[in-house]
């Protein structure tokens, strides 16, 4: 029996653990072919692959970002191979399972849980004797004194992990691992109870084997592994567990960078020093759930956390050096209004977090959330992700207007384009860092910016388009924004740049006068500077200047900004083999209003 197990990954880089798991455990006794699309794939590209390789069984599994997709192919292939037995699985068909089932009549068998075995047990009735009541965790239809039910048998016990076999060793994934991310995990279920989030129905943690798991993991290094993103949904709930395992990977990291899902307040301070200690810069990245920091918010959901004890492990990691963070915010919680949201996306964009996710509730399948939407008076979309339309404290308005923050976030801050610029601006302009969003995102939306396309010199000419708008404030030194801004538009750059987004004042005698100068008296530029040694060649070649009307270089060592002297910029790039800028400074006199 040609049996075909697909999903729809988000990106292609993306694996789908959920597929190897269930192969690893049929294979013994079922050919397993393994196929993975994108969601962005075309669906008669999708069938037309699937119908090529004339599968028996084709198992889907299905997520809230793939359930739409996935529904379009299944209908899709039930018109062309109307014989083949079509099986669904994953967190998304897990709960209302029946409802499912009567609604996709083009699915014969939907498993809900824990897969491998439930799946095993299936293939064996399909192609068996079809006792499909015998399989706990199936659902199916079954004709009754002439009448068709839908019938979603129990679920099945929980599986002993140290039982399973692994799913990272197929010779076939071996070519392609150092171009995908590789999702690992060492845990099942989680210990907490937020009642938004569909791991809080699973009671209790269980584990993996820890040998066999430091055994995958070396084989997949070994093999050439760049990213593997643990799924367990807290990793350091153990404390002795989390040191042995990061003490592991420190040893044998082999230059693979590892992603860890953690909760933050619960980070043992000696974990944290032994981290801060021995992580070498760039293997780990944590992404911490904060969520809200609204009191009363996460009292309603169930979730416990204390604010100081994260930030005390959010600061002390950040200091470190060593490790970036990623932290997630949900907006639309239960007694979190516009107001109080504003504070906890300032409460932790203090903490300077490397990524701050803003994501919007889902109301998923399964949770008490969603069984509690009329207690909050929440509106949401029928259709998968199931994301919030507002709440009685929480309009559509809103909403909407924090879709926008969330814009302007992830393309400015999140990408790191312009750090020393940003922060200028939310600590000395605009009072806070929702607020410089906010309204840098509704102006962006005023401009219809959202509906085209954009390249890094777009990016800084659309904020110095804002700064100089009515809609900024009062007051501000723009020469020093605009200073900052073309030192960060410089640094990110890997080579140096053809074009600039202003207009450059320098003539073609003051630059060379000024590389002249540079190649002359190197020193003046810093020690680092002079022991580079280019001469006016080379410095036409790898420099770049820029005048900027204020001292650089005592700004960046204590925050002050002063005027009594004026700073040449100067940016190499591509020298002693190094990638990207390097920003020298040269301290300046003062230009008189006459000069200028």
């Amino acid at each position: 029996m040609n049996v075909v197990l697909a999903t729809l990954n988000a990106k292609y880089i993306h694996t789908s653990l959920a597929l190897r798991c269930l192969k690893a455990y049929c294979e013994k006794d079922f050919p397993i072919e393994i196929a993975e699309y994108t969601i962005k794939d075309p669906v008669m590209n999708i069938v037309s692959d699937l119908y090529a390789k004339q599968p028996q069984v084709i198992g889907f599994s299905v997520y809230i970002w793939n359930i739409e997709e996935t529904i379009k192919v299944i209908r899709v292939l039930r018109k062309i191979m109307p014989d083949v037995r079509i099986v669904m699985g994953g967190p998304e068909v897990s709960y209302d399972t029946g409802e499912w089932l009567d609604k996709l009549p083009e699915v014969d068998f939907i498993i809900h849980g824990e897969g491998e075995e439930t799946l095993h047990h299936l293939l064996q009735e399909i192609a068996g004797e079809g006792k499909y009541h015998l399989v706990f965790g199936a659902a199916y239809r079954r004709v009754k004194n002439g009448a068709q039910e839908t019938v979603v048998n129990p679920p099945r016990p929980k599986l002993n992990l140290a039982e399973l076999p692994s799913p990272h060793r197929f010779p076939e994934d071996r070519e392609s691992l150092a171009n995908r991310v590789v999702y690992f995990e060492t845990s099942r279920g989680c210990p907490f109870s937020c009642s938004f989030c569909l791991s809080s129905i699973e009671v209790g943690v269980r584990y993996f084997d820890i040998e066999r798991t430091k055994a995958d993991l070396l084989y997949l290094i070994e093999a050439g592994a760049k990213t593997i993103k643990f799924v367990d949904r807290t990793f350091n709930i153990k404390r002795d567990y989390a040191l042995e395992m990061f003490k592991f990977l420190i040893e044998n990291h082999g230059g693979c960078v590892f992603q860890f899902e953690i909760t933050a307040d619960i980070m043992r301070p000696e974990v944290l020093d032994y981290l801060a200690e021995h992580a070498p810069p760039g293997i780990f990245r944590f992404e911490i759930g904060v969520q809200s920091t609204n009191d009363v918010t996460n009292l309603a959901v169930e979730r416990r956390q204390n604010w100081n004890k994260l930030v005390r492990t959010v600061t002390k990691v950040k200091d470190s050096g060593k490790i970036d963070q990623h932290l997630d915010l949900i907006a639309g919680l239960p007694h979190e209004d516009y107001d109080t949201f504003r504070k906890t996306f300032n409460d932790v964009f203090a903490l300077r977090p490397e990524e701050l996710q803003l994501g919007f509730l889902k109301m998923l399948r399964g949770t008490g959330l969603r069984r509690d939407a009329d207690k909050y008076g929440y509106v949401y979309a029928d259709q998968a992700p199931y994301e919030i339309l507002g709440n009685s404290l929480m309009p559509f308005s809103d909403l909407i207007r924090i879709k926008r923050v969330e814009d302007v976030l992830e393309k400015y801050w999140n990408a790191h384009r312009m750090d020393h610029t940003l922060l200028h601006l939310i600590d000395r302009v605009f009072g806070s860092a929702f607020d410089f969003f906010q309204r840098f995102g509704d102006f962006w939306e005023r401009q219809g910016w959202e509906r085209i396309g954009h390249q890094l010199e777009d990016l800084f000419a659309r904020l110095r388009a804002f700064l100089l708008s009515d809609e900024a404030p009062r007051g501000m030194e723009l020469d020093v924004v605009l200073g900052l801004m073309k030192l960060d538009y410089f640094l990110g750059h890997n080579h140096k740049p053809r074009k600039v987004w202003w207009e450059f004042g320098m003539d073609k005698s003051e630059l060379a006068g000024w590389m002249k100068r540079l190649a002359d008296a190197p020193e003046e530029a810093g020690a680092e500077f002079a022991r580079i040694g280019l001469g006016e060649k080379e410095l036409q070649k790898h420099a770049v200047v820029e005048r900027l009307p204020f001292d650089l270089e005592r700004y960046l060592h204590d925050g002050s900004l002063s005027r009594e002297a004026e700073t040449l910029l100067v940016v190499l790039y591509g020298t002693e083999g190094k990638r990207g800028g390097r920003a020298f400074s040269l301290r300046l006199p003062r230009r008189t209003a006459a000069a200028l």
